[in-house]
């Protein structure tokens, strides 16, 4: 790598620059406190926080673009940069937070999640087109500038943020001293936000000046810095091809028994692409031979591994269909496609040693912005992607209601999954129709259904004892698979109904009871009778209980079997006491009552009570 020729420095000029850029750090310094400041009062336009997020993100990212712009670019092109930044960072998080992809609450509304990545991606790899080009004054400014802006303001933004730590941390250091002597004005000072914002963004702006006037310090951190990475590229290029000649003789299943195949072959990937680059830095000088045949070795191994990536994505799209990860998984692949096929053909080419990497690189670049651009648009929305994959699945019968995710659709997947489940809560198939309502609503209930999941963890295996018990009677009843699913799943309450004696047996029918909807599920172990019914939301609750006679004159097997059970109205009316309503039951006097047992059933949810309360008859 040749090093550029001195340049003559313009003390007026640098002054300037360094004002601009102190005066950039101390106003986004006050915009990050006055949002801190409405967002801790409810104040505008924290009102409206998909506004506020789009605003916070357009006031954190801007500022890098004219930090590292200043001094290169002329400041009209600077300025028209500076509102397309703006405009990509809020509108990319404000079209989020409005589809509801971000997570906020009273607490906070920052922006959060894989957009924030998305966005800073955008903007690291736009300016390093957009700066060269203008430096260049053409569309398309050469690699060498493209490589040496890029990783020189690679090592300007680590720097700059060491630099800004150290500076909190002699702050807390004077803090900690001063306190022990009784003074605690610095330690006030450092708590106070409106303190804290300016003095760390100027403190960075300042870094980031004193590192861009001290060109050779970062040229030589960055010299160093891919000196190392480029000799661990032998290293990498080993491992892989170590790995890709070992996989025939072990075969694929125990790469995908671990599923993350796709995520650490990618990672593979990546290492591959960047060690490269390491090694051949602007491509004006020859590297040692080890480092040029790594390189050329590399290059040819990325395509393999890039196809055993986007098989292992395929699999799991295939068997389960999409997921956003699996949509930026396949958004990966594509970009690492695009290098494969460059560098392969760069390893390949013979003349100028690996020439043809200069030109995948820049492509790429562009390529990297369109796949962003796609994801965090409607154009190839993950959520979208997921929400129709899962939903037709659902409906194809690939996966069985109970088995569904409803919690991804509801609460994980934005607006168009709210919409999605609200469309399946009335879906003409009933067992949907039930899973979709029975799903959790909020993000407190989910919590809390995995709360008890961890503290009752063994109640799913005693019910799936309990259930292997269970005989339907008359022959050919089948008991309800969502009945089934609900009380085998994780954190499910102790089934009801069924002995858990290792001698016990356990019985089931399903009986209309109350006139209405679908059939009651009635279970007995010889005690009793508990009677299970689908709440409004479609999961099974415990509806009532009969108590059965201590002296009885009938086989409740022989009963179930026979399917001599018939519900009859209500013989006793209730009672208010006081403005209390009471339930009269028959009075047991004994072993020589011959009578059938009867037991008042709990009203159904929405009817009430005392007007159409049953009597459950046993008929020997």
């Amino acid at each position: 790598m040749t090093e550029p020729a001195p340049e003559t420095v313009d003390l007026k000029a640098q002054r300037r620059v360094a004002g601009l850029r102190l005066v950039t750090g101390l106003v986004q310094g006050l915009l990050l406190f006055g949002l801190v400041h409405a967002a801790d009062h409810r104040l505008w336009p924290a009102t409206s926080p998909v506004l506020f997020m789009a605003l916070a993100a357009g006031v954190f990212f801007t500022p890098f673009v004219v930090l590292a712009g200043l001094s290169t670019m002329r400041l009209g092109r600077l300025a028209i940069w500076k509102l397309v930044a703006f405009a990509v960072a809020a509108g990319l998080t404000g079209d989020a937070a409005n589809a509801a992809r971000l997570q906020y609450s009273s607490e906070g509304m920052w922006p959060n999640g894989v957009v924030v990545y998305a966005v800073a991606a955008l903007l690291f790899i736009g300016h390093h087109l957009v700066q060269p080009a203008e430096m260049e004054r053409r569309p398309i400014a050469r690699f060498t500038t493209y490589f040496d802006e890029t990783w020189k303001h690679g090592v300007q933004l680590a720097l700059s943020i060491l630099f800004t730590g150290a500076f909190w941390l002699l702050l807390v250091l004077a803090s900690a001293l001063f306190s022990m002597i009784g003074v605690d004005a610095i330690k006030k000072l450092i708590e106070r936000a409106w303190f804290g914002f300016p003095a760390t963004a100027v403190m960075f702006a300042a870094a980031v000046q004193l590192t861009d006037v001290r060109a050779g310090l970062v040229r030589g951190v960055r010299t160093v810095s891919l000196t190392l990475l480029a000799w661990l590229l032998p290293l990498m290029a080993l491992i892989a091809a170590g790995f890709l000649a070992t996989l025939p003789f072990q075969g694929l299943a125990l790469l995908w028994a671990t599923k993350k195949a796709a995520a650490l072959l990618l990672t593979a990937a990546a290492a591959l692409i960047v060690l490269t680059n390491a090694a051949y830095q602007d491509g004006t000088e020859q590297p040692p031979k080890v480092l040029a045949w790594a390189a050329r070795i590399a290059g040819l191994l990325l395509a393999p591994i890039t196809i055993l990536a986007a098989y292992a994505i395929w699999l799991r799209v295939d068997q389960y269909g999409f997921t956003p990860d699996r949509v930026y998984g396949g958004a990966c692949v594509i970009v690492a496609a695009g290098y494969a096929v460059g560098y392969a053909i760069a390893a390949l080419k013979p003349g100028a040693w690996m020439k043809p990497l200069e030109a995948t690189n820049i492509a790429m670049a562009f390529v990297a912005i369109a796949v962003l651009l796609a994801l965090f648009t409607p154009l190839a929305d993950p959520a979208r992607l997921s929400v129709n994959s899962q939903v037709a699945r659902l409906e194809a019968g690939k996966v069985k209601p109970e088995a569904f995710d409803f919690e991804f659709l509801r609460l994980r997947s934005g607006q168009r999954g709210v919409k999605a489940i609200e469309a399946l809560e009335k879906h003409a198939d009933p067992a949907i129709a039930r899973a979709a309502r029975a799903a959790p609503k909020t993000w407190q209930e989910a919590a809390d259904r995995r709360a008890a999941a961890r503290e009752n963890p063994i109640f799913a295996n005693a019910n799936k004892a309990a259930l292997k018990k269970i005989q339907m009677l008359p022959a050919g009843q089948v008991l309800p698979a969502d009945f089934a699913a609900q009380f085998t799943a994780v954190g499910a309450p102790l089934l009801s109904g069924c002995s858990l004696g290792s001698d016990s047996w356990c019985i089931g029918t399903l009986v209309q009871v109350d006139g209405a909807g679908d059939p009651e599920l009635l279970m007995s172990s010889g005690y009793d009778i508990v009677i299970h019914r689908r709440d409004e939301t479609g999961r099974w609750r415990e509806y009532g209980q009969v108590s059965l006679s201590s002296c009885p004159t009938y086989n409740i097997r022989d009963v179930f079997a026979a399917g001599q059970l018939k519900p009859l109205p209500s013989s006793l009316p209730d009672l208010e006491i006081a403005g209390q309503r009471h339930h009269m039951t028959l009075g047991q006097t004994g072993c020589e009552r011959r009578e059938p047992p009867e037991a008042k059933l709990a009203p159904p949810p929405g009817k009430p009570r005392g007007k159409s309360v049953n009597l459950l008859a046993v008929t020997p």
